[in-house]
Parts: C-alpha cells; structure tokens; sequence
C-alpha cells in the first residue's frame, strides 16, 4: 500500500515530534502493509510553515536513517497546503511541492467553510498543470452541512482525499457518516491515514480499506488502493468502477443525507 497523506517528519508540524516517534510511525507502517508514504507537513497555517526545501531535506534524512535502521519504508515528499490567498503566487516562487514531485497537490481548507474563492483556485491550479486533491472534506463543517457544495468542487476539477479514521468512526459518527456519503457518492478519489500518531492517529489504513469492500464492493476498494498507487507513479486517475452496491449517484444520496435518510 501507499499512504498519500501523513505528517511522518519530526518536529515541524503536529505530527511526529522526534525522529524516535517517526522511526516508530514508519515500522508501523510497515506492520501495516504500507510500503511508500508521502509526507504531508501542514504549511501555511497560522501555527505552521514549511517550504519546500526544509521538507526535501528532512524527506532524505528520514530515507537515510530508516535504512540505517532497517525498516523497508520510502518516504516521497509532499506538503498540505492550507487554502490562501498567496497559493498560487507561492507556487510561483517555488514554495510549494507536489505529493511526491507528481502533478498532484494536496490542499486543506478551513475546518469551518469552503473558501468562495475555490472554484476559481480549482481552475487556475488546473492550468498550470496540476490536479488539486483536497484533504478530508468529511471533516469541514460546511461539506458537512451541505455536501453538494463539495460536488460542486469536484466537478469544478478537484478530487477528494478520505481519512480513513473518519470511514471508522475515529472522529465521532456524524463525520463518520458525511464520511461513507462522500465515498458512495462517487465524490472520494483516495483514501489515507492523515497518520499523526501511533495513537490515537494511526495508520487504520488497511481496516479502512476492508471496510470499503465490504460496504462498497472490493471494485471500489482496488480504485481507491490503485489510485494512491498512481499518485506515486505521477499517474492520471483510473475510471470509477460501476456506482457501488444501492447507489444512485451524489445527488440522490446527498438529498437523502438532507432528509435525514
């Protein structure tokens, strides 16, 4: 497997604090079944800010002392951008990085709302040659209320990153909830740990996955596993499988979510 979304690097974000605790992420990691991750620090928030260059260094270090140690693991950089309004001037001067030197770039909104200026970043990312994935919408309150608004953004040209904690329950069962919504609507692309911690934020990435072949269909499941993979591989996107066991596609099941269904 390959994880997309971790924050594995130590001491810069609220992930791992000293390379003792990412040696442990990364060994279970692998007892996971986990064989490349990306490291995801957050960057451009109020509390944190990691450019490109810090995250490459570190992403070698990391590579060299999990080899001194043993532990079958590659690490690939990346970031998790926080929506700003010097987004795309920052990619411009060459703060920014991709997951994993793909066209893919992983993009946190606010937990309260969608920016109104998303449609439009969506658009410009696109024409500069990148794929906009926005990390776990299940958990902005907005998407929550009215989850068509994230439909709105994935038909703009976005995708949509799933944590795996929320398809379990790790976050409380409404966003567990909006969480299966979004997946068997069709509206999730990739699932990831978010790994933060050994706990109560670990890996639960391969418990996510049978969790989706059970209630989705092991179609569903080999997507979201094959996709990740495709990141890795600066791929395009396989086609959805055929909509999941008693799906009728997002608007149908986002209406019922609204109702209470």
């Amino acid at each position: 497997m390959i994880d997309i979304h971790t924050h594995l690097l130590p001491g810069i974000d609220d992930g791992a604090a000293t390379w003792e605790d990412s040696l442990a992420l990364a060994r279970a990691a692998v007892q996971e079944g986990v064989a490349s991750v990306i490291a995801t620090p957050h960057h451009a928030t109020t509390r944190y800010t990691n450019e490109a260059d810090d995250i490459v260094r570190l992403t070698q270090e990391a590579n060299e002392r999990l080899q001194l140690a043993g532990i079958p693991l590659q690490v690939l950089s990346g970031q998790e951008i926080r929506v700003h309004d010097d987004l795309l001037d920052a990619w411009s001067r060459g703060e920014l990085l991709t997951l994993g030197g793909s066209m893919y770039i992983l993009l946190e909104m606010p937990a309260s709302s969608i920016p109104r200026s998303m449609p439009d970043l969506i658009h410009e990312l696109k024409l500069l040659g990148l794929k906009p994935i926005i990390a776990h919408p299940e958990r902005n309150a907005e998407v929550a209320r009215h989850p068509a608004s994230f439909a709105a953004l994935v038909e703009a040209g976005a995708y949509g990153q799933m944590t795996a904690h929320s398809l379990l329950g790790g976050f409380g069962g409404g966003i567990q909830r909006i969480a299966w919504t979004l997946c068997s609507s069709g509206l999730i692309h990739v699932i990831s740990s978010d790994v933060h911690n050994l706990q109560p934020r670990g890996f639960r990435l391969a418990e996510a996955y049978e969790q989706v072949g059970r209630r989705m269909g092991t179609a569903w499941r080999d997507y979201y596993q094959n996709n990740a993979d495709s990141i890795a591989r600066n791929q395009p996107f396989a086609l959805p499988p055929a909509p999941a066991r008693g799906n009728v596609g997002w608007r149908a099941k986002i209406a019922a979510v609204l109702r209470g269904g």
